[in-house]
């Protein structure tokens, strides 16, 4: 069982920067373990932002946040970020951090077992 928990949400203006983490339990088996990002937006269907694989060699991203947004791990502390900058309105939405073992259809959520709460991020105009 790996618990996830976010942190890092808040209300931004439009070009502002957040850091999102995800701190899991799931030591000492973190890194067997793909992570991934995953947001809702209201009225909308959950999807995929980011992911990274367990040595951070294969990242894919959604096209929507390529170039403005980055993930990265650090195992030693168990944890997961997402580097968020130029952030949008369109990028308001509840950020999920979500961890898998699957190795295909990564931008699916059936490719991931747990789930965290999530956390609001919201970017005004």
């Amino acid at each position: 069982q790996v618990q996830l928990v976010e942190s890092g949400g808040g209300s931004v203006q439009a070009g502002d920067s957040l850091r999102l983490s995800c701190a899991a339990s799931a030591a000492p088996t973190f890194t067997n373990y793909r992570m991934a990002w995953f947001r809702q937006a209201p009225g909308k269907e959950r999807e995929f932002v980011a992911t990274i694989s367990w040595s951070a060699s294969i990242i894919y991203y959604a096209d929507s946040v390529k170039g403005r947004f980055t993930i990265s791990r650090d195992n030693t502390k168990n944890t997961v970020f997402l580097q968020m900058s130029s952030l949008k309105p369109e990028d308001t939405a509840v950020y999920y951090c979500a961890a898998g073992r699957s190795r295909v259809g990564l931008s699916g959520i059936s490719a991931y077992d747990y789930w965290g709460q999530g956390t609001q991020v919201t970017v005004s105009s």
